[in-house]
């Protein structure tokens, strides 16, 4: 299975890497991303309801796996079925759209700190209101590890496994995760299933871009804070990214932030690292992911070559 994905995943990174998300297309049709919130909604609204809402969240994700992975079989069946598999994986990927984000808030934090703050607050689901300069530069950075992970990795990692199907599955999961994996009254049982289900389908690849960082900036300790880091860090699998891109900018990520008006007590990732960070710091992370990205694409090409 990998060396016949190697080279459908080869060709649409770098066919992501050039397009990105064109505007023009996702304004007259609808996101696959947008598709599958729109099916989470509905079941949410459906089944999370009752006294059984674990065990109805457990249906429900594995319903919607379920469907995912039969869709990505029939779509291979196709005529040009690789086909397809490029250009959907291409859109389901998002290194340059990632980048595109991550670089908009250095440009909005150099022209005013509140410009900077509402530009993180479209890529972080912390509180923005009150961040300094620092704050939105260290958000903005450890959104970058962690979505190149959850974003780029991740989905390539299970297409490389086990094709359209693996990828589809794993977005329909990590979807569901950023919908209803909250540990809030209404999602801590619905909720829990997703949660826990993109925690395992992270593992490997969360750990594999902290692999990617270390390997593609060698001589930063990248590798060996994401080690320290990680087990200390309030997500399972966030800690492993965060502590490479850490050690690889000298920075201190992390750290106490706001949710919902409350404030955390999270330790630093890097607490010796800079503090006083900016746009320039912003910078870096991007190259970063761009560094790792270029490492993914040697690692299918050779097993391309195979």
């Amino acid at each position: 299975m990998i060396l016949a994905t190697a080279p459908v995943l080869f060709a649409a990174m770098i066919l992501d890497a050039l397009l990105g998300e064109p505007k023009w297309l996702w304004s007259r049709l609808p996101h696959p991303a947008v598709l599958m919130g729109k099916a989470i909604a509905a079941y949410d609204k459906g089944f999370n309801t009752g006294d059984n809402r674990r065990v109805m969240g457990i249906v429900v994700i594995g319903l919607l796996t379920g469907m995912m992975i039969a869709l990505g079989w029939i779509i291979t069946l196709l005529p040009l079925g690789w086909l397809w598999s490029i250009l959907i994986a291409a859109v389901l990927l998002a290194q340059k759209s990632l980048s595109q984000h991550v670089l908009a808030v250095a440009d909005a934090l150099r022209y005013s700190t509140e410009d900077g703050r509402g530009a993180v607050a479209m890529i972080v689901g912390r509180d923005t209101a009150d961040m300094t300069p620092p704050d939105i530069a260290r958000a903005a950075i450890e959104s970058a590890a962690e979505n190149l992970s959850d974003g780029v990795i991740a989905p390539a990692f299970w297409f490389l496994v086990a094709g359209l199907p693996g990828l589809l599955a794993y977005k329909m999961v990590n979807t569901a995760d950023s919908m209803i994996g909250h540990r809030t009254p209404e999602y801590e049982d619905f909720g829990w299933a997703a949660a826990k289900l993109d925690d395992v389908l992270n593992w490997i690849p969360a750990r594999l871009t902290a692999v990617l960082i270390a390997l593609t900036h060698r001589g930063t300790g990248a590798w060996r804070l994401a080690r320290r880091a990680a087990p200390h860090h309030r997500s399972p699998n966030a800690g492993w990214p965060e502590g490479a891109m850490a050690g690889v900018l000298d920075v201190a990520l992390a750290g106490p932030r706001r949710y919902d008006g409350q404030m955390t007590d999270d330790p630093f990732v890097n607490p010796d690292g800079l503090r006083e960070i900016g746009p320039a710091q912003i910078e870096a992370a991007v190259e970063v992911l761009w560094r790792a990205w270029a490492g993914m694409l040697v690692i299918l090409a050779i097993l391309w070559i195979l």
